[in-house]
This record gives structure tokens, sequence and C-alpha cells, in this order.
């Protein structure tokens, strides 16, 4: 790999970060699905509050609340900053937490600090990334568990993001066999391996040929949060597909739709339901609706990017302490004193 396509990759992960602090990077026009749904309150608990539990276990490992911050970012100094924020953050409250896109530390060995995490977060489930199309070119096997190694990670997730390459000046558009090749990722990986959309949701038909190939969960990373055609616009010189990209700007599978179909369709397959997840109660929705995990990306950043480390670390547990007492606080108005009353709940209704 060429010092160049080096330098080029670092420069795209910082221009995501600032474009997705500085600029309008949601949907437009399309939401997550969640405002479809309320909880109906229940008035007599009959619970302590005190008692209400978010423990739940992932990848053998005991999480604090079923919260994952979802992957981002790596591959630069400021970058590698993020990524020991968040670490530490989920360290401290029990999440577990992915990592961006891991192709920068496989094309230059000297970028795989910034995404070494598992110093500050040896406790809890530690995710890997690889795109999966880079699997048509010129990556395999042996790149994906070099991610999973130089992350000490528990797992490993390909990510699916069909829609953001062909909007990106650099994208690679080369989707075909790639079920194949994650099958073949999957067989040959010592760690479970995902796969994750980056915003647009999965379909049941999509996850169910999946699970079939290997998949061992699935995120559904769906529409009515960050949209990468949005983010990618703001990179493109050309015109023609910057113009292009508005008509996407409500494309995809509303993360609430893409969560409940692949669990009425695969009810025994673990699924994280992230895209657009802002609260405790955004979080307690996806779990009622079949999720296993809520995974929370953009919404963190701000605080992760922050100013002054100590102030801005400060401000990043804040925010994952009133996440979770805002899903704990939904489990105590329906009456849920655990996860898995939570997702047996029959409070959660669709509003006519």
């Amino acid at each position: 790999m060429t010092i160049d396509h080096q330098a080029h990759t670092a420069k795209r992960k910082g221009e995501h970060i600032r474009i997705c602090l500085q600029e309008q990077v949601n949907g437009v026009g399309i939401e997550t699905g969640f405002e479809r749904y309320r909880f109906r309150h229940n008035a007599l608990p009959e619970l302590s509050f005190r008692e209400v539990s978010l423990e739940t276990e992932w990848l053998g490992r005991k999480l604090g609340a079923p919260l994952l911050v979802s992957s981002m970012t790596g591959g630069t100094e400021e970058t590698g900053a993020i990524n020991r924020r968040l670490a530490e953050a989920a360290e401290e409250r029990g999440w577990a937490i992915g990592l961006g896109s891991m192709r920068a530390a496989i094309e230059n060995e000297r970028l795989a600090a910034t995404f070494r995490i598992r110093q500050v977060a040896p406790s809890v489930p530690v995710i890997a990334n690889f795109g999966a199309v880079q699997l048509n070119c010129g990556y395999g096997e042996d790149a994906c568990r070099k991610a999973v190694q130089l992350a000490e990670a528990d797992a490993l997730v390909l990510h699916l993001n069909s829609m953001q390459e062909i909007f990106q000046p650099e994208g690679d558009t080369d989707f075909r066999g790639l079920l194949a090749a994650i099958g073949r990722v999957c067989r040959a990986l010592e760690v479970p391996v995902g796969v994750k959309e980056v915003g647009w949701g999965i379909d049941a038909d999509t996850a169910s040929a999946l699970i079939e190939a290997g998949v061992s969960f699935i995120d559904a990373a769906g529409a009515g949060g960050t949209s990468w055609s949005q983010v990618e616009k703001h990179r493109l010189s050309d015109s023609l597909r910057r113009e292009a990209a508005e008509a996407f700007a409500d494309w995809g599978i509303p993360t609430a739709d893409s969560v409940a179909e692949i669990r009425a369709r695969l009810p025994r397959t673990t699924i994280i339901a992230s895209g657009g997840l802002r609260t405790g109660v955004d979080a307690a929705k996806a779990i009622a609706l079949g999720a296993d995990l809520a995974g929370f990306g953009r919404v963190l950043l701000p605080q992760a990017a922050g100013g002054a480390a100590a102030a801005s670390q400060e401000a990043l547990l804040r925010q994952f302490e009133r996440i979770e007492f805002e899903l704990r606080a939904a489990m105590f108005g329906i009456g849920a004193g655990s996860i898995a009353e939570l997702k047996r709940t029959d409070r959660l209704a669709v509003l006519s």
C-alpha cells in the first residue's frame, strides 16, 4: 500500500469526524421509527427502582447495561484519542464498544495504536471492524484476523455500506460475491463475526442469508440518524453526485422497522439496534422490539471529541449515566425489573 494511499485514508477519517461534528448529516424526511411507539404506563409497577437491573451478558463478558458504543472511528491521532475516551467511559459504565473501520491499521501498522483500547477497556466486549467490500479489494481472512488481533477484540463486525461507497469520492463499489466471502471469514476466524449496516438498515431476507452463511450477530444500523450519503456529499467535488446525494437523504429502513422485521424472522439471533438512538427510552423501545443491545454512535461524538480532556471525559461519563438512567426509568415505568422482562413486555404500543 502506497504512502499516498495511507495518507489519503487517514485524511478521510479526519474529514468524516469534522463533517459529523459541524454539518447537518442526519437523514431528511425519515425517522428511526421509534417515534411511532409509546410504552403504556404502569401506575403500580410493584418494583423498587433501586432493584431495576440493566445487567446482561454478551460474548462471554458481563455488561453493566445492554448498551454499545457503536463503531465510529480510528486511524489518526485525533480519532485515537476519541476511541480512548469512549473506551474509558465504556469500561467504567460496563458498555460494549465497537471500533471504526480498521483498514487504516491493516494498511499501516503504525496507525494500529489508534484502535488499541484493550488496555483502558480490559473487561468489556471490544468489537473489531472491517469493511465487507474490502474482501473484494485484495483483503481476505488474514486481514480480518489481523484486525481482531490488533484490537485484542472479542468479535469482528463486517460493515455493509454500499450507498456510502457510491457517493464516496474514492469508493469501492463492487459488492459481487460478498455473501460467500463473508461466509469464508466466519469459518476462518476464531471469534464470532457479525455484520452491520452503517445507517440504512438490514431487512429480514438479508439478515437470514447472513445467518445461514455463518454470521453470529446482526447490527441493524437503520435509518433515522446519520446518513452517510449526506456525509460524503460534503466531500464531493463532483457536482453531479453532490446534487444526486440529496435524492437519497430519506433512503433506508428505519431502525425500529429493521429490528422488528429481523426479530420476527430470526427469533434466536443476537440483534443490535443502532441508527439514530439518542436516549435510554429509545434503547428501551429497541429492546422491547427485539434487540439484545442498543448502540449509540454520533450522539456521543461531541463529548468524546471535546476540548479539555478531563472536562470532556466527565461530560461523556455523564451522558452514559443519563442514557442508563433513562433506560432504567422506562423499565420502572412499565414494571420491568430486568432486561429479560423488558424483552417480554407487552406494554409497547404502536401509536394509532
